[in-house]
């Protein structure tokens, strides 16, 4: 499975991504049109862009870890851009397509403020598909960047996603509902 797409819901101006989050922070993050002082700067976020596999994460916002509020985040697109591109691995490359020994990967990984990671993207039950979808880890500039200045736009969509489980649960098709993502191109 090594098919990678960044599949999105996007416009020429922003890219979404998706983040969830306890109440307390997401409400605050809405109220704001950015994260504020419930949010912690000082540890690594991930965003993700595939709403299924943000599903998948969070239990469709029926997860009680912090995670029941459920946020769609419009960043700019050459912020997204400039993130893929500057990201570092979280899982050592396959030897066959590594240029730097462990100790260089490592010692990468230690000091990058953005991380790639690609897990298999998921169907609306959580299974498995085909190919891997993208998801990326800030911290440090990267995160204060993000907050401060990358974020065009934050929407609470936990009960559109609490509408979408029921529906799914009774049997509902629920495909047309879903966000309509396209492949990304990075530009």
């Amino acid at each position: 499975m090594e098919n990678k797409q960044v599949r999105a819901v996007y416009n020429e101006n922003t890219i979404r991504v998706y983040q969830a989050y306890s109440k307390e922070i997401g409400e605050e993050a809405v109220r704001l049109g950015t994260f504020g002082p419930k949010f912690k700067l000082s540890r690594m976020t991930w965003i993700k862009p595939s709403f299924l596999w943000m599903m998948y994460r969070c239990g469709w916002a029926t997860k009680d870890k912090n995670q029941e509020c459920v946020l769609a985040i419009d960043i700019k697109r050459e912020a997204f851009d400039y993130i893929v591109k500057n990201a570092i691995s979280s899982r050592r490359p396959d030897i066959t397509e590594c240029t730097v020994t462990a100790e260089e990967w490592k010692e990468k990984v230690k000091n990058s403020d953005i991380r790639i990671q690609w897990d298999p993207e998921r169907d609306i039950h959580g299974n498995p598909l085909n190919y891997r979808s993208i998801q990326l880890g800030l911290r440090g500039k990267a995160v204060e960047n993000y907050v401060k200045e990358w974020i065009v736009h934050i929407e609470d969509i936990t009960n559109y996603v609490q509408d979408l489980n029921q529906k799914k649960k009774e049997g509902i098709d629920i495909i047309p509902l879903l966000p309509k993502e396209k492949v990304y191109s990075m530009s």
